[in-house]
């Protein structure tokens, strides 16, 4: 909007508006079109209304002076002319250090201002992040000259830019995702906010060292699994311990509102705030850092403690079935075990490595990558591909999407990314709520137990459901239980850091949304594989993308830690039954909060029974939880109500 010049904006808002001060706006307008369409001889750039018609052409911005070429390279992500606009600026004003203070630090604001108004998209934010990157990287060794001069002038540091204010940010202790902080960092980078990335799986001391010496003014927790949780709990604890004082944010796909209103914000007093995504974290710390803090962190309390005591009700009113009772009224999905899937053509572990990835690239589910730079039609434009047609989002969206495509090509060209995962299919049967897993037909050996939980939260059903439901029982039918892990992402690591180091932040964030997505397909097809060839219970199955991503195929792919089954330390149970790391080589890694490495990365067990169906559990009681530990071969539950969090638990545990 901005781009259009002042004469024609006008001319369209008064037909827009269909109203002007002498209604003839319909007349001029048709005379500018028809100016515009058929230019007098030496009068094309009039007829534009003097703003940049077709005779100055598309570079045009480039006759401004320096400031306003900086800016418009910055807004645009036009990093082709920046070191030799940088370099105009700096011989004129002299000190780099005002460089950076004035025209770069005007034009972020504006795109600050432009994104925060709804009037530029995230991908276009972090372009300008990466233009503004590269800037500042040809200022620095004309900066560290002044810094070695001046030191030895006055013996002391000279000042440093000068930001709003200082934001450290980190993925806690046990998690690896950190796309969401990423994008966060970029967000408040562009808003003048100087950014302390300290990465993954960072330990909780770590983290407050580093904020006491880079004297922060917020602190910033990201996290993906239900443990990450409880760590930020020990962080905001820890906080409160040594007497810090600054705000805590807190984000990431695990958290919500809810969660930190009752278990965070008690146990820090300077400010505890959920940030929902991106585009919200600029507003949160701008708050947090003016003269309005006070009342602003007031109202979050406010609203924090009515989100409790609403959540401390709801305790007192819900009801629950026994885990008997529950497991009494567990799915009659098939009486007689008829429906059972054939045995499969091959049982034990194979790994695939170096898959195509020129496969996996036709089974990628697009939505989702829009959704990570928060491009979001409304409906019915809310999928790709409709996502294209959405009125407000729709091009930028297109124009994403090419960049996307266009890094896929050089991905498979230059073998950037490798793809490798293993499949496993075994004999299997129920016992109870859990699934023994066996070491061969003779079904005399158990190799493993899956432990199952059930749904048991009263909510009037007639059943209550558990993972273990899907597997016909032991001694009644012969039945299998297969698995898979894969990664879309080796080598996405190393390709990044080589984008970080030459200022491309914005290909970095890119390549890592593209890896995720490809380990998302590569499931999909291992998926697909694991159906019409490798067990082969459904040989003749032949649906389209659409319809694999609406599920519309036989059986599920549950992944260990998510809502069929929320304990993650199953993943181990099933990482040791893959072989993983001897058949992978160590090129696939779980952590000690069974999170897998490289980041992107996809693990599920696979049911085939034709009635399986994803479920959540839901929330679960003491008696289950007691229950399920004892059958773990656990003395106590302290270590199950850690791995099930607060989302899972049903009651306050001691």
């Amino acid at each position: 909007y901005e781009d259009i010049d002042e004469n024609t904006r006008k001319l369209c808002e008064e037909v827009i508006l269909n109203k002007s001060a002498d209604g003839k706006h319909v007349e001029r307008f048709l005379e500018f079109a028809e100016a515009v369409k058929n230019p007098p001889k030496g009068a094309a750039g009039a007829a534009a209304g003097g703003g940049g018609g077709a005779a100055q052409g598309k570079d045009a911005w480039r006759n401004g002076n320096y400031t306003e070429r900086l800016h418009h390279g910055l807004i645009h992500g036009i990093d082709k002319f920046i070191d030799g606009d940088v370099e105009e600026a700096r011989a004129d004003l002299q000190v780099p250090l005002h460089v950076i203070e004035g025209p770069l630090m005007q034009g972020m604001g504006i795109i600050g201002d432009l994104f925060g108004a709804g009037k530029m998209f995230l991908p276009q934010v972090i372009k300008s992040a990466r233009v503004m990157k590269k800037a500042v990287a040809y200022l620095t060794p004309f900066m560290e000259e002044e810094k070695r001069a001046a030191a030895i002038a006055a013996g002391e540091d000279p000042d440093q830019p000068k930001y709003n204010g200082t934001v450290l940010m980190a993925t806690v202790k046990g998690d690896v995702h950190d796309i969401g902080k990423n994008i966060v960092g970029v967000v408040l980078g562009c808003n003048n906010f100087k950014v302390v990335d300290m990465g993954v799986m960072v330990p909780c001391d770590k983290i407050l060292e580093r904020a006491i010496e880079e004297k922060v003014d917020v602190i910033g927790l990201s996290g993906l699994i239900t443990p990450s949780l409880d760590e930020m709990v020990y962080v905001a604890e820890q906080m409160k311990a040594r007497n810090f004082k600054v705000p805590l944010m807190i984000g990431g796909a695990t958290t919500s509102k809810r969660h930190t209103a009752v278990k965070l914000a008690p146990k820090y007093d300077h400010g505890v705030i959920h940030v929902l995504d991106a585009s919200r974290s600029c507003t949160v710390v701008s708050s947090v850092l003016s003269g309005e803090k006070k009342a602003y962190l007031e109202d979050i309390t406010d609203e924090y403690t009515e989100i409790r005591e609403e959540y401390y009700a709801t305790l007192v009113d819900k009801k629950w079935k026994t885990l008997d009772q529950a497991q009494q009224k567990k799915p009659q999905i098939d009486p007689d075990w008829s429906k059972i899937p054939p045995a499969p053509k091959f049982t034990g572990n194979l790994m695939i490595k170096d898959h195509s990835i020129q496969e996996i690239v036709e089974y990628i589910d697009w939505t989702p990558f829009f959704q990570v730079y928060q491009l979001r039609g409304k409906y019915p434009n809310r999928d790709y591909p409709a996502i294209f047609k959405d009125e407000r989002v729709g091009a930028e969206a297109k124009k994403l999407f090419a960049e996307a495509k266009e890094m896929l090509e050089w991905i498979v060209k230059e073998n950037i990314l490798q793809a490798s995962g293993v499949v496993g299919i075994w004999p299997a049967n129920s016992v109870g709520d859990d699934i023994e897993v066996y070491t061969s037909e003779s079904r005399d050996t158990v190799s493993c137990k899956f432990y199952g939980l059930r749904q048991q939260l009263d909510m009037g059903e007639s059943e209550y459901w558990c993972q273990s439901d899907f597997i016909a029982p032991k001694g009644v039918a012969p039945d299998y239980i297969a698995a898979f892990a894969c990664t879309g992402g080796l080598g996405c690591h190393e390709q990044r850091q080589k984008f970080e180091a030459s200022g491309d932040i914005d290909k970095a964030i890119l390549l890592e949304a593209l890896a995720d997505r490809l380990a998302e397909a590569f499931a999909e097809l291992i998926h697909l594989k694991i159906r019409t060839t490798l067990w082969g219970y459904a040989p003749d199955e032949k649906l389209s993308l659409a319809e694999l991503l609406k599920v519309k195929y036989q059986g599920i792919r549950p992944a260990p830690g998510y809502p069929s089954q929320p304990d993650h330390r199953e993943k181990k149970t099933m990482w040791d039954l893959l072989d993983i790391d001897r058949l992978s080589e160590g090129t696939l890694k779980l952590t000690e909060s069974y999170m897998m490495l490289p980041g992107a990365s996809v693990s599920a067990l696979v049911f085939a029974h034709p009635e399986a169906k994803y479920f959540s559990v839901g929330q679960v009681n003491m008696d289950q939880v007691q229950a399920y530990a004892e059958r773990r071969g656990e003395t106590g539950v302290e270590g199950t109500e850690r791995w099930l969090g607060s989302t899972v638990l049903g009651y306050e545990k001691k």
